[in-house]
């Protein structure tokens, strides 16, 4: 119950200062599987407005030359991540919440599309940079080259925890090489932290990630997608 009302707590924080409203949601503290309660997670809707859907940002970059920028600084913070959920792992500190930097990243996020400084935006959420990046080729079936030595030196992390950890106020943003100075100005004057790691190659139908494979995205799509279809038909 005190895990389930901090959490709560948490939401209606985050509420006040990024501005959202939570407009449904369902908390139970019934349901279970055979002994074993769920997490103490409430599930919320929020509602969104844009206003002109044909300007969206998709979640997938489509143009080739585009420059791929991670938005944000990662930590070692794996405990909570769907990572340490496949090895059974449930415990440790979840990811430190900034709320402050969220708004600055929503508000970066929202300049930059209604100026056209982005292509695509996608959320790190679960399953980390790699989930995001997987998502991202996927989405239009583009793939991409991508380095990541630069996160690497700068936050201090090795490759496996910038791949997997699920540090929060991160994105990752394809930008169109005329926007480019324009972008990265912007994070400047803003003193958000933002790095360039690959590039999009429409040619290849690979999601090439420097020191860990090349994977078609062929490949890729078929663990996305075969899932439900191999258990339910």
């Amino acid at each position: 119950m005190w895990q389930l009302a901090e959490a709560i707590r948490g939401l209606s924080d985050a509420c006040m200062v990024l501005g959202i409203p939570v407009t449904g949601g369902n908390v139970s503290l019934y349901n279970q599987t055979g002994t074993t309660p769920i997490h103490p997670s409430p599930v919320v809707a929020v509602l969104g407005k844009l206003d002109d859907v044909a300007r969206r940002t998709p979640s997938g970059w489509r143009e080739d030359g585009q420059a791929i920028y991670l938005l944000g600084t990662t930590a070692a913070e794996l405990d909570g991540s769907e990572w340490a959920n496949m090895r059974g792992h449930l415990g440790g500190l979840p990811p430190k919440v900034d709320l402050a930097a969220e708004r600055e990243l929503g508000e970066i996020l929202i300049n930059a599309s209604r100026d056209g400084m982005v292509d695509s935006a996608h959320d790190l959420s679960e399953g980390g940079l790699a989930a995001a990046l997987v998502e991202s080729a996927l989405r239009y079936g583009v793939g991409a080259r991508i380095a990541l030595q630069d996160v690497l030196d700068r936050d201090g992390v090795d490759l496996f925890t910038a791949l997997f950890s699920e540090t929060q106020g991160r994105a990752v943003v394809g930008v169109p090489r005329s926007e480019e100075v324009r972008f990265k100005d912007m994070c400047t004057a803003r003193g958000f932290a933002h790095t360039r790691i690959g590039v999009v190659d429409a040619a290849s139908g690979n999601l090439e990630i420097n020191g860990v494979d090349t994977m078609s995205l062929a490949a890729l799509r078929e663990a996305h997608e075969a899932t439900l279809p191999k258990y339910f038909g």
